[in-house]
């Protein structure tokens, strides 16, 4: 069975709900094993851009941003405590008045590499850095540098991952899975897919994803026999 997570790393909900989901899988296994079902499910995450129009290499405060969508610095000060405070419900520390907000595109392309089968590093936990480098640590996840760096930290080698992102490889993958999302009327993040059949949006509660992946675990093995 596969999960096709549709997320951004700018993206606060989309952090929360991978937290969330985290734990809604582990019941749903859980579940499954006590019912005798035996059913594999693979998770992947995908790339969604809550702004394309970003400048690439440029960054600024995230309050800014929010300021500027959101209509003042009051009311965006004000949705940041809010799910700041959602996300330590989860064991999330967020940071976001050091946030950085930058365009995505290049770090959309390291987590594309990380699922491509020679990586020497999980796919989630690149993306599970990414995120806290952005929401935890402040730093900018539009800077190769940084980008470098992080994927150092969880195993990759820092040279290889500057000379991918000096390249153009992964870049026209991106943008062709940018594209599905938009053609296939994914617009919010995140998103869960679930074989490619059952859509569930936003960062749900983990007994709801829970009761999602058990009965579609369900229906596809009964659908096998």
């Amino acid at each position: 069975m596969t999960v096709e997570v549709w997320s951004d790393v700018v993206c606060p909900w989309c952090y929360i709900g991978k937290r969330r989901f985290a734990s809604g899988l582990t019941a749903a296994r859980e579940q499954l094993a006590v019912e005798g079902v035996e059913v594999d499910i693979e998770v992947s995450y995908h790339p969604y851009q809550l702004d394309p129009t970003a400048s690439p290499g440029v960054s600024g405060p995230v309050v800014e941003a929010y300021a500027k969508k959101f209509g003042g610095t009051d009311r965006a000060e004000a949705i940041i405590a809010n799910v700041s405070a959602i996300a330590a419900e989860v064991g999330l520390e967020f940071h976001m008045d050091t946030a950085l907000r930058a365009n995505t595109l290049l770090a959309h392309r390291v987590i594309w590499l990380a699922a491509q089968s020679d990586s020497p590093v999980a796919q989630d936990v690149v993306k599970e850095r990414l995120l806290k480098a952005y929401f935890t640590d402040g730093l900018d996840i539009g800077d190769p540098e940084v980008l470098a760096d992080c994927a150092a930290e969880v195993g990759f080698e820092r040279d290889a991952i500057a000379s991918f992102l000096d390249s153009d490889r992964g870049t026209s993958e991106v943008g062709d899975e940018l594209r599905f999302a938009h053609d296939n009327g994914i617009t919010a993040v995140p998103t869960y897919v679930i074989n490619q059949q059952w859509a569930v949006p936003g960062a749900q509660e983990p007994e709801t994803f829970a009761q999602v992946l058990v009965k579609m675990a369900q229906r596809a093995v009964a659908e096998q026999a």
